[in-house]
């Protein structure tokens, strides 16, 4: 298809498109610089110039349990896409995107569709996944196809893959300073630590390496004096927070995910486990997770996370006026929100320092710095490990859902998805061959009764 010819599509609002999205539609061609529709729309077509297209691929559950919190990553990726469209694309060519609805089917659908978009599709990138176990699932068919990943989430590191970008926060970045913080005066010196979480493997390491930085130098007099591990989609919580207060915990540390975070706040509050007296700090709490709370249930406690949406820039204020704008004025923004959409630019600048859409070529730019100047501040990929410079900042709930920031660390942090405390002797230099393994470390499933498995 030449510049001259004609193509087909519907005067569709930006809202008429992504409410198809939400609902899974594809946006799909027969090849890359075929001709699209959307279809559904009752206002006049228009026939416009032909433009050449990209196809990428999104990747998030928008039905069952996690479909909340991934519709939102959706959403954030497709405003990025429709930013970078009306600004003429990348590398002449408009960027389509092909939505699959993953249906929270972590270890059976995500494999499934990431092979359609890899396979069937031939999309040039996918951005997607929000659970460790989505994520791991998907991972080995990128390297199989030598596909490209671009994951939003802060996860809990130990992993490192020559396919896959991680532009979320790592242990170090996220959990490690929020341990500091917490010791120390100005985070109200806690000593006695809770660990609750979700039943899967972002909780479980995440607590290895909680567990490895309280026992480390200098912190004897700190301790874990409970844990309890949950099913995703937990809702009774009353036999945990009963447990809770029978440890008498400084500190409730949560590394619970999903729609149970709704049941847990409210059955503490029901219990009068309050924040001033027994905050809980969460790793996966942030303003998308408040609208489903009530302000009562959680006012005062505390979230730690690269990204609030009250951060106070110009860039910052922009970002959300356009979200609002697309998505609706009740809309807010989150940490895996911004990441979601700052690594849709982050791909774009990787591709036209590559002058190509082809992966080995955008991989060979990561050989140097790629960076965007983000709503939450400056994001630049570590060429080391493919994992993004991050700020940690721990924020406060307020009743009207969102955070005030009571802590921010001086300056950005560099990524270590093994960080020497918890990983001793492991490493991934990419520029100099790769992963450097050290001391082997299970990570074991702990039981609710204390024992391993």
């Amino acid at each position: 298809m030449n510049s001259t010819q004609q193509r087909t599509i519907s005067t569709c609002s930006r809202r008429d498109v992504l409410r198809q999205a939400g609902v899974g539609l594809s946006m799909t061609a027969a090849t890359t610089f075929a001709p699209f529709v959307f279809s559904g729309c009752s206002r006049q077509r228009a026939s416009l110039p032909s433009v050449p297209k990209v196809k990428v691929g999104i990747l998030h559950s928008q039905t069952g349990t996690m479909s909340m919190h991934e519709s939102s990553l959706r959403d954030a990726e497709l405003l990025a896409i429709e930013e970078i469209n009306a600004d003429g694309g990348v590398l002449g060519h408009h960027i389509d995107p092909i939505v699959k609805d993953t249906r929270s089917g972590f270890t059976d659908i995500f494999p499934k569709k990431a092979t359609e978009l890899l396979s069937d599709d031939r999309v040039s990138t996918v951005f997607g996944c929000w659970t460790s176990s989505s994520r791991k699932a998907v991972v080995p068919l990128f390297e199989r196809f030598n596909g490209m990943l671009f994951y939003p989430l802060q996860y809990e590191g130990n992993e490192s893959s020559y396919n896959v970008v991680y532009s979320g926060s790592v242990p170090n970045q996220q959990i490690i300073p929020a341990v500091d913080w917490l010791v120390s005066r100005e985070g109200g010196s806690k000593r006695r630590f809770y660990l609750v979480g979700s039943d899967y493997i972002f909780p479980w390491t995440a607590h290895h390496i909680l567990e490895a930085c309280i026992a480390g130098p200098g912190r004897q007099n700190i301790e874990i004096v409970g844990f309890r591990y949950l099913p995703l989609g937990h809702r009774d919580f009353a036999e945990t927070v009963r447990g809770i207060q029978v440890a008498e915990p400084d500190v409730i540390f949560s590394t619970i995910n999903g729609i149970s975070n709704q049941y847990f706040f409210r059955e503490l509050a029901s219990q009068a486990v309050s924040a001033e007296k027994t905050p809980v700090i969460s790793t996966s709490v942030g303003e998308d997770e408040l609208r489903g709370m009530m302000p009562s249930h959680v006012e005062g406690q505390l979230a730690t996370w690269h990204y609030f949406q009250s951060i106070n820039t110009p860039r910052n204020r922009r970002f959300a006026r356009r979200f609002r704008s697309a998505h609706g004025e009740d809309r807010v923004l989150s940490d895996p929100m911004e990441a979601a959409y700052s690594q849709v630019y982050l791909w774009k600048s990787a591709v036209e320092k590559a002058e190509s859409f082809e992966v080995d070529a955008i991989r060979d730019a990561f050989s140097s710095a790629v960076e965007f100047h983000a709503p939450g501040g400056e994001l630049k990929l570590d060429p080391k490990s493919f994992h993004a410079y991050k700020r940690c900042r721990i924020g406060r709930a307020r009743g009207d859902g969102q955070f005030d920031i009571v802590y921010e660390s001086p300056g950005v942090i560099p990524p270590d998805p093994y960080p020497t405390v918890a990983f001793p002797g492991w490493n991934c230099d990419w520029t100099r061959g790769g992963i450097t393994q050290g001391e082997q470390v299970r990570i074991s499933r702990p039981n609710n009764d204390g024992a391993t498995s």
